[in-house]
């Protein structure tokens, strides 16, 4: 079961957009202490499920670690080779390959991300953000090289991990982008501007297409939210992108036993307006995220209720894309 602390604003995504502009050394600037950057030809640097398929998955996972003192230094970031930090990072990435990734090859490497409290103020995100996206930059190119061996992937990230991924996609190269079968962008928002300037965003349009990205973010009503809406938005539970309504029947809490749960039936409805995940019907209380949570705004379900429609989803789309 997962367990997820992480928030990430629309707002957010805007700071990334300004932080990013292809510094592959800017980490380099960071005005405080940082562990040690993980090399990924060490294999302890990598969580990797080889089950011999056709493709991969290649995830990135979101904000398991907070603002931590060793030896007296204060640290903002992860250190991927403390195995006491390690921990949450792993649960999140065995989490996610038992949900979604099926029989594909799952390959998701730590990185040095920010603490959760880098999310509470915009200029302490650009200073601390760029550390996680070189380095989970530099492992997407070594997966890329040693790893991938030519195979088509899916590229998939959840919060902070989306963020990133979507910068990774808007580096990406033709060549490669030809073999990625879909992006799977779970609880963050796509800006306008954030469209406009990356090329290879191209929203899905249905539960089919591939090359396409999956967007979505998940409130009980627009006024629970603790971002802006999205440009690129679908519900995964019909995989269409207009208000049509969907039920859900599934259990709410990846937190308790499953047996220890009752399964809440849900209504999800996509607002197009906002592209905001309209959820009604759902019951748990141990969803609202430290520090910057709020009531009513699901995004430590993102992946969890979805699970089964992400899973089958990644798996038709994969099958397709194979058969081209």
């Amino acid at each position: 079961m997962m367990r997820k602390i992480v928030h990430l604003t629309a707002c957010l995504a805007l700071v990334l957009l300004t932080v990013q502009c292809h510094e592959n050394k800017r980490s380099q600037t960071f005005s405080g202490a940082l562990p040690k950057a993980p090399e990924y030809a060490d294999t302890t640097q990598w969580y990797i499920a080889d089950r011999h398929a056709e493709a991969d998955v290649f995830y990135i996972i979101s904000t398991e670690t907070g603002d931590y003192s060793l030896d007296g230094t204060t640290y903002y970031h992860a250190d991927t080779y403390n195995d006491s930090l390690r921990g949450p990072l792993y649960a999140e990435m065995l989490g996610v390959d038992t949900l979604i990734s099926g029989r594909l090859n799952y390959f998701s490497p730590y990185y040095r991300q920010c603490s959760l409290q880098s999310f509470t103020n915009d200029s302490i995100l650009q200073d601390r953000l760029p550390v996680a996206i070189d380095d989970v930059r530099s492992a997407f190119h070594y997966y890329l090289e040693h790893l991938n061996n030519g195979r088509p992937f899916v590229l998939a990230g959840f919060s902070q991990g989306a963020l990133i991924m979507l910068e990774l996609m808007k580096e990406m190269d033709d060549k490669t982008f030809k073999r990625m079968i879909a992006a799977y962008a779970l609880g963050t928002s796509i800006s306008e501007d954030m469209l406009q300037q990356n090329g290879h965003i191209k929203a899905a349009q249905g539960a089919s297409d591939t090359g396409v990205t999956i967007c979505y973010n998940s409130v009980r009503d627009a006024n629970c939210a603790i971002w802006g809406g999205s440009h690129v938005a679908i519900n995964p539970v019909n995989w269409r992108t207009d208000a049509e309504p969907a039920v859900l029947a599934t259990e709410p809490s990846p937190l308790l036993p499953v047996s220890e749960q009752k399964k809440d039936t849900m209504t999800i409805r996509l607002d197009t307006q906002t592209g905001f995940l309209l959820v009604d019907g759902f019951t748990a209380t141990d969803y609202v995220l430290p520090l910057i949570g709020k009531e009513g705004c699901y995004h430590s379900r993102e992946i969890w209720l979805y699970r089964d429609q992400l899973r089958e989803n990644i798996a038709h789309r994969t099958t397709l894309f194979l058969q081209k």
